[in-house]
Parts: C-alpha cells; structure tokens; sequence
C-alpha cells in the first residue's frame, strides 16, 4: 500500500507519519526530512532554503524527484510531504489541516521560538513555497481536490488524529481484498 499524506507546517504530519508508519510497518519517505537535511548541510534555515529555492528551481526539483523515485521503488510506504499527494499515486491520499493558531503554536513549541515569530516566520515560508509550487508545477496548494481523507489536526491529539487515519485505510484496505 502507498498512503501519501500532506498538509501545511504545523499541521502534524510528521508526527502523525511515524506513528501511523509504525502501526502499519511502513517505511516513510519525507519531504520535509529532506528539504531539512538539505538546509542543514547548507548551514541555512529552512525559509533562507526556501528563498534559494525560488530562484534555483534545481532545489525542490531535486527533493521532489527523489521523494516519487524512491516511493516508485516500494509497495510498503508512507509518503510525507505537502505535494506527495500531488506527485505520488497512493492508494488514499491524506491532508491533514489545522487552524492557524493550532499550527504556529506547535511549531512555535517544537522550534523554541513565540508563536508571534513562528507566526510571522510561517506566513513567509508558506508564500514562498505556494509560489514555488505554482511555478514549478502549476499546483494550487489550496487545491484538494487530489486527496481522498481531510482530517483536521486542531480537533482531536495525535493519537485520535492516527485512530481515524488508521481506521480508513484498514476500511480501505478491507474492502481492496473484497
């Protein structure tokens, strides 16, 4: 099976990719571990990658392209990433959403930082990444019409965000052995 799951920062799927991958041993294949991998090995944030990123597309063409060949080469997986739903041919593709305030306040926490900077800072990085998005493929990362499951984050903790995911795919996969 290939679940993708995406939704924007903060939104929980990172989180919500192991655990999931966990209960259902998969492998994960993550987007976002490797635009943060790359940006470490550059010595830069991930907004400072975002904008090398807007004028060398080489950036995200490179992370993008790795994340499909790699998931193309398994059955088995997990495929985290805001565009995996657009990019990868899953069996149940997933957006995990959550309220403003939801997002920022966890990624003020996981980062260290107030939520005014992680707030402030997030705003930035998702317009630069939406641009990027438009103008590298065309995609509306507004647009979800390509996923199956919309979840959202900000209603219920990580675990019950992983019962309900959990319980769709079995049902999917249930009714796949039919």
């Amino acid at each position: 099976m290939i679940i993708t799951l995406s939704g924007l920062p903060g939104s929980g799927t990172s989180t919500v990719a192991r655990k999931l991958a966990n209960m259902l041993q998969l492998e994960i294949i993550s987007a976002g571990n490797m635009f943060r991998g790359v940006a470490k090995e550059m010595g830069v944030s991930l907004l400072e990658l975002g904008k090398m990123a807007e004028s060398d597309p080489k950036i995200d063409k490179m992370i993008d392209e790795r994340q499909i060949e790699i998931a193309n080469k398994k059955d088995n997986v997990l495929v985290e990433g805001r565009l995996s739903g657009w990019m990868v041919d899953g069996d149940i593709k997933i957006w995990l959403k959550a309220s403003v305030e939801s997002r920022f306040s966890r990624v003020a926490s996981r980062e260290g930082i107030s939520f005014e900077q992680a707030l402030r800072d997030g705003k930035e990085r998702e317009a630069c990444d939406a641009k990027r998005h438009m103008e590298l493929y065309k995609i509306d990362i507004n647009d979800l019409s390509p996923y199956d499951l919309i979840v959202d984050s900000s209603k219920w903790d990580k675990n019950g965000v992983v019962e309900i995911l959990y319980a769709s795919i079995e049902a999917l996969d249930n009714k796949n052995e039919q």
